[in-house]
């Protein structure tokens, strides 16, 4: 049982796979967890049955509530991008007998949690020449894709929400063009989600595969069939050295890195880029090769001004939570 110590908040980050909800307590102005739970999300119908259960089991009256969520905010209402869920600001005012519940992109809760990281939380993959009061860019790919701006007003960041990882992927070359022939023939719009997320990955896959760029092995095609496809392209890539699963993820990480270029260059981040989302701390090692940096600065004119910009990858997986309880105790944006 939680003590009344203090104001207490609920935070909560809603993702496609996984959503995590915590208590917080704000000591020496920065906020402390207290309790914590992990939910699949598509075990549950909706995030007001994963509010009660979370409730239920840590009994506490929190005086302020704020949830990060995977999709587009509009009048305190979310239609979840990679759940069958909508999530409604006023039912989870009635589940939590508040007024107070706030509703952000996650993107945006993971912008501002940017502001509670330690060093320790951080890798640096470019140094660059940062620019203290330049603007940020943060770009994640877990689930889906999610990208976000922040903008130095003066005393802070303040995060700007986008849906940016639905915009249309531009492949640079022949094997990308080709990739993207291969993904119409099953999508009629092919967004970078469906190319930089733990599907995309797959996709990535699927595509050397079915065009002759590499070999399956039986043993690979079982456990593909069995467990989560990311998960073992990945691995199998970094541990088993799988031919068509290293190409697969090389591919992967120089269009990721050079998406988080087009994003340095659409927000101008002479303050800095941020990699986030649940897939960059696995593959930490594949980030660090060149591929990566050298498709973000690769814009021809605008390579050197890219040059200047540092690039961090974020690798405490509880930022977002960390920004909702910002936003939720009054530091960051407003309820809506």
């Amino acid at each position: 049982m939680l003590t009344e110590k203090s104001e207490i908040v609920l935070a909560g980050d809603v993702g496609g796979t996984n959503t995590r909800l915590a208590y917080f307590e704000l000591i020496n102005s920065r906020p402390k967890q207290l309790a914590m739970e992990v939910y699949p999300s598509r075990q549950y119908g909706g995030l007001e049955e994963i509010v009660e259960r979370f409730t239920d089991t840590h009994a506490q009256t929190p005086s302020a509530a704020c949830f990060g969520i995977a999709g587009p905010i509009k009048n305190r209402t979310c239609k979840t991008s990679n759940l069958p869920w909508v999530v409604k600001g006023e039912v989870l005012d009635d589940c939590l007998q508040s007024g107070q519940v706030g509703l952000l992109n996650d993107l945006e809760a993971n912008a501002y949690g940017i502001a509670a990281l330690d060093q320790r939380d951080v890798i640096l993959l470019s140094p660059g020449q940062p620019n203290p009061g330049g603007n940020r860019g943060l770009i994640s790919a877990g689930t889906g894709l999610g990208e976000a701006a922040l903008h130095w007003n003066g005393d802070g960041y303040q995060p700007l929400s986008s849906e940016g990882g639905h915009v249309d992927f531009a492949p640079r070359n022949d094997v990308e063009i080709d990739l993207l022939a291969y993904l119409l023939e099953s999508y009629d719009h092919v967004s970078y989600e469906r190319v930089l997320s733990g599907p995309g990955l797959h996709n990535i896959y699927k595509f050397l595969v079915a065009t002759g760029r590499g070999e399956e092995p039986a043993w690979l095609r079982k456990n593909l069939e069995q467990h989560d496809p990311a998960a073992i392209i990945s691995r199998a890539a970094l541990e088993q050295h799988v031919p068509v699963c290293e190409t697969a993820l090389n591919l992967f990480v120089s269009i990721y890195g050079a998406e988080a270029g087009n994003l340095a260059l659409k927000v101008l981040a002479m303050g800095g880029m941020f990699i986030g989302g649940g897939i960059a701390p696995k593959i930490i090692e594949m980030l660090r090769r060149p591929s990566f940096v050298s498709a973000f600065w690769s814009k021809g004119r605008m390579t050197a001004l890219l040059k200047e910009i540092p690039i961090r990858v974020i690798v405490n997986d509880q930022t977002a939570l960390l920004g909702a309880a910002q936003v939720a105790f009054g530091r960051g944006a407003s309820k809506r």
